[in-house]
This record gives C-alpha cells, structure tokens and sequence, in this order.
C-alpha cells in the first residue's frame, strides 16, 4: 500500500494541478490529500498523473511475446488500443491467419515457435489476460474481417456478405472490443466502398463501440479522405476517434486548418468524433503499403509474382512513381524519403537505415528496381519510415480539444521509428517544457482523461478516490524522450515510477517485472 507524498497532482480533467498525498491500495486510488498509510514515497518535485492511454498502438504480438513491454511501460504507458489499422489477428480462420502472419511481418514480426492458440476476439482477449504489462483494449480490425469473408478480391461485397461481415464485427463488440478499425490504404480493407463502411459501423454504434479508421489519404486527396469518414460517421451514428490524424507530404503542407474546420464544423452538428496524433514529422509501415492496390490483391503469392513478371512490374513502377498509387496515398514516391528500417533476411541488413534512393544509389541501380528486389527477397515482410511529415500541421493539431496522443508504434526491425519508446514524453518535453505549445495540465488531459472518455472508461484515467490506480510520477524538469531514429530503444528519463493496476511496474526508475496489466473489454450499451 504505497503513499507517494507531496506530490504535484495533474489529475486529468485539465484543472489547476495540486500538492497532495495520494495512497494507492488494492489497485485503487484510496486517498488524496490524507489518510495513507504503509510504504511511502516521497513524491516532492515528482507530478503524479494518470497512466498515459496509447490510443494507436501495434504491439498485438509483442505484448504477448515479450510481456514486460519495457518500450510502453517505460514511457509512463497504462493502457494501450491494438487491433489497429484494420489489420491484426483476431477474428481470423487457419487460412486468414496465414496470410495475416505474412503481411504483417514487417509490423509485428513472426515470432518463430509462437503459440497461435485463439481465433476470436475473446480468446484474443484471455491470451491477454494470462499476464501483459500494462491494460490493452482491442479493435475489431475491418480488414481482417473482410479477409475471413470476401478474401482478397477487389470488388464490392455481396448483400450476404456483409451481413455475414457485421455477425463478425457484432461478435467482436459483445467478447469485448471496444470498436472497430479499418486501413483503407491497406488491402483487402480498402476494397470496401463507403456503404459497406457505414452498414458495418451502425453495428459498431450499436454495440457501444467507436469506429478508428485510417482512412484512404493522407496525401493527394486527405481532407476528401477525410469527409468520407466523418460521412460515416454521421449516417451510421457511431462514434469517430480518427487514428494518426495529420496532414502528410508536400501536397498538404500548412493544411492543418483545413481539417480542423471539417471537424469543428461535424462537431457542432452533433458528430462526436475525436482523434489521436504522435509528435514527431516521419510515418512508418511496411514497405510493400506503397505498392496500388492492384497489386496485391490476391495476398502474398499474387502480388510477389507480379513482381516477378517485368511488363506488370513496369507497370506497378509508373503507378508508383509517376501516376501516385493509392498505397502511396495518391502522391508520386520520392525514393530519398522512403528509408527502409528493418528487414528479416541477413543479406538485406546493409539497406537499413538508408534510403531506397541511397541504396540504389551504391548499387547502381534504378530506386524501383531496388525496391521490387527487396520486397520479392524479403517476401514483402519489410518496413520503412516516410520522411513526409510537417511540422506545423503536427502542432496545429495537437491543440485541437478532441486530441489525444498515440504512438503508432512498430515494436520490430533494426531501426523502429523511436515514437515506439518515446511518443509520451516528447509531448511533455519538448511540446510542453521546450515549446509551450501545450501546457501541462493540458497534455496530460489529452494523454489520459480525454482518451479515456473515448474508450467510456468510468474509472481511469484520472487521478479520483475509487479509480484504478494507473499512474505515472514523472519529474516535470527532466522528463525526456532519448530514442532517436539512429538508438531508436532508448528508454525515457525522468519517469521513475510507474503503477498498473496498483501494482509497481515501473519503481524508482527499474522495471519491476510485474505484469500487472489485463484487457479493458467493452461492456455494451
């Protein structure tokens, strides 16, 4: 039974912080301002906070493959949303799963001799359970459910189809998930058109859920991308969190304000809809995102022998570099912003960290042609980061009162994009202390009780008598991101005590070793 004594209380409604004395007993909140007893801590200069709410993250694997998640835990993370991007692994099939392990490689690796031992969203949800970190609630990923229904075909679904697709995603709703995504960049997601979105999303609203798509643009095209979405929105009724918010590449730099005034003016028409940015310019995914969607439809076999036929392979190469595919986000590629950071074949290590423009460069060769033997090599199960990011649309939109902060963070590969360790205190460090754009009651709002508003948590995300005691003690003076894209595993500094669930995960500044955290489900309507 800890009492962190005279601590700065940032409670997580963007109120005025206070000096207290907070005891934590049972994994709750037992006492503020008096009252503790047992183990104490002396919290003097420290602010106590809620847990950070990661509401875009990719560890669906690794939280179960390294538990202790050192890459969240150290951060100040208590609960993290998987299931994202509308492509992760549950509800799935045998077949559906094999296609899945292979196309997300480059997300989530392919841990060899792992124990696939669910299929749906529950059992998912129990594999959680027997021991994580820190709390996980999951999304019903879109894709997947279209994979295991209509497979890989470029086509509208039939009427039977997505009634068989809303059973699937109702399913997911009442074992637990707190909502729906989609990746309508990704196949086979994007093959779905905006009615199929919107029959499946009523589903989502029904069942007390919220819908989290990446949507079709975040380049030529985003604030249409974006209107379609918010359209959803509005003829399902179901709830919109819009997943890495931002505004991306040449095309749309200075065009924050633009997106904003979509959604201020859908919010003031009823909408309710919120969304989730990380700070930091590069995106990452994996690397065979930018080919069309042409290209892959039929999964990992067809599209590597389009790669393989050099008249399609032509092809696929002036969709990509002079047409913009809609992988790509519409936009031609630039081959100098496209760096691949991790790869699964030994041979292909001397490409990470480097530009498929370098590397072609070194090897006297053309950029695609580097990049179609990379993909074919490494059966498309390599990732890269996107150097197509501004820096003024970043700040734009974290002020906006419907934010809250994600990572977006790949957990695998040589070089992973450092938001994976460092997405929470580069917000209170450099956005907060360096630049002022936020305060700090402010961000740590958007960090915790707004997020966990959206996931209608009733108790978390605040620091309140009876709420579970997810909390984070970080020093306001030294908290700092040290992951850079060269050391991208760097731990934070100045967060050195971290509690799930009560339990100490994190104590002054060594990682305890508990899994204290469980999946947060959904509890209907």
């Amino acid at each position: 039974m800890p009492t962190f004594r005279g601590a700065t209380v940032v409670d997580g409604t963007g109120g005025p912080s206070y000096r207290a004395d907070v005891t934590v007993d049972s994994g709750r909140i037992t006492a503020i301002g008096g009252g503790g007893g047992g183990r104490v801590v002396d919290a003097d200069g420290l602010v106590l906070a809620p847990g950070f709410i990661d509401m875009h993250a990719h560890s669906d694997l690794q939280i179960l493959a390294n538990p202790d998640h050192t890459a969240k835990v150290s951060q100040g993370v208590t609960l993290e949303v998987l299931g994202q991007d509308g492509l992760s692994y549950a509800p799935v099939d045998d077949e559906t799963l094999a296609g899945l392990r292979a196309q997300l490689a480059g997300w989530n690796d392919d841990p060899p001799g792992f124990d696939w031992d669910w299929r749906g969203v529950g059992e998912y949800l129990d594999r959680l359970d027997r021991g994580i970190a820190v709390n996980a609630a999951y999304l019903v990923p879109q894709g997947t459910v279209r994979m295991l229904v209509v497979g890989w075909a470029a086509r509208p679904a039939t009427e039977s189809e997505v009634d068989r697709m809303r059973a699937l995603v109702a399913t997911g709703l009442a074992e637990g998930a707190v909502g729906m995504s989609s990746g309508l960049t990704y196949t086979p997601g994007m093959y779905a058109d905006t009615d199929e979105l919107v029959a499946l999303c009523e589903v989502v609203g029904r069942g007390g859920g919220y819908y989290s798509p990446h949507h079709r643009s975040y380049g030529a095209g985003a604030v249409e991308a974006y209107a379609e979405v918010v359209e959803v929105s509005r003829r399902s009724g179901c709830p919109l969190h819009l997943a890495h918010a931002t505004m991306n590449f040449p095309v749309n730099e200075g065009r924050a304000g633009e997106l904003l005034s979509l959604l201020d003016n859908a919010i003031a028409d009823g909408c309710d809809i919120s969304l989730d940015t990380y700070p930091y310019l590069p995106g990452a995914t994996y690397l065979s995102a930018l080919l069309p969607s042409w290209a892959t439809e039929g999964g990992l076999d067809a599209t590597l022998a389009r790669l393989s036929d050099p008249d399609t392979r032509e092809r696929i190469r002036a969709d990509i570099e002079e047409h913009g595919s809609d992988g790509c986000h519409g936009v031609p590629v630039d081959w100098s912003s496209i760096e691949i950071n991790g790869v699964r074949r030994a041979e292909n290590a001397h490409l990470v960290g480097k530009s498929v423009a370098a590397s072609a460069s070194t090897a006297g060769i053309a950029p695609a042609d580097l990049y179609f033997a990379t993909l074919v090599s490494e059966r498309l199960g390599t990732s890269c980061l996107m150097h197509v990011g501004h820096e003024d649309n970043v700040r734009a939109i974290m002020r906006h009162p419907a934010h809250t902060g994600g990572s977006d963070g790949l957990l695998v590969g040589e070089r992973p994009h450092p938001r994976a360790w460092g997405t929470f205190p580069r917000y209170l460090a450099r956005y907060v202390r360096e630049l002022g754009v936020l305060t700090l009651e402010d961000c740590v709002a958007h960090l915790t009780g707004r997020a966990a508003r959206r996931l209608r948590l009733t108790d978390r995300g605040l620091v309140r008598e009876g709420y579970a005691a997810d909390l984070v003690l970080f020093d306001p003076d030294t908290v700092a991101d040290t992951a850079t894209f060269d050391e991208p595993r760097r731990p934070a500094t100045g967060i050195p005590y971290v509690l799930v669930n009560g339990v100490p995960v994190i104590d002054d500044g060594r990682h305890t070793g508990a899994l204290a955290g469980h999946s947060i489900r959904n509890e209907g309507v």
